[in-house]
């Protein structure tokens, strides 16, 4: 999966721009504000690759273990269609092919519990990549709204951008302690 994009460094430059140009006070906040919000960005779309990345490797672990316990059927089903030939023919079936496919069923309760907790864990880390990826969205519309007002010289629109950014923490917040167990 590949990674949110945080492509800020043009708005952080004009607002660095227009706030050395037009010295207004609260512009030097937006600024702040700006590079703080472009920072938390960074940091979550990071950790939000992460988490995706984790998904897509412990989906194909689970994948490979549903690839072995698929074999595992197979060889049971051999095992057992060659018991049924033979009680039909009236043979005895030998006890090493009774205690293969005993192994054979016994293995595959163990591999399905393995497969699983794996796709659990799979589904999990995909979720927290979500949130993430939720917040990095939150706070590039964050410095983007920041970026309006001081092009504009509308302070109300940094109040909206700081409401954005904040909304963006509270995601970076719920991913990181909400999110903690399985």
């Amino acid at each position: 999966m590949e990674e949110p994009e945080v492509p800020t460094e043009h708005l952080q430059e004009e607002i660095h721009h227009q706030v050395s140009r037009h010295g207004q006070s609260w512009t030097l906040g937006v600024a702040l504000s700006s590079a703080l919000l472009a920072s938390m960005a960074a940091v979550a779309s990071l950790t939000a690759g992460h988490y995706a990345n984790e998904a897509m490797m412990l989906q194909v672990e689970s994948a490979n273990q549903w690839s072995y316990f698929q074999s595992k059927s197979i060889k049971e089903a051999q095992l057992k269609s060659k018991a049924d030939i033979l009680e039909a023919l009236g043979k005895l079936v030998s006890d090493t092919d009774k205690d293969k496919a005993a192994e054979y069923k016994e293995d595959k309760g163990k591999i399905q519990k393995v497969a699983e907790t794996l796709q659990k864990e799979a589904k999990h880390h995909l979720l927290k990549h979500q949130v993430l990826a939720r917040s990095v969205t939150l706070f590039q519309i964050a410095i983007a709204v920041g970026a309006i007002s001081v092009l504009t010289k509308r302070k109300p629109f940094w109040f909206v951008s700081l409401g954005f950014g904040a909304v963006g923490l509270i995601f970076v917040v719920q991913a990181v302690l909400f999110l903690r167990g399985h």
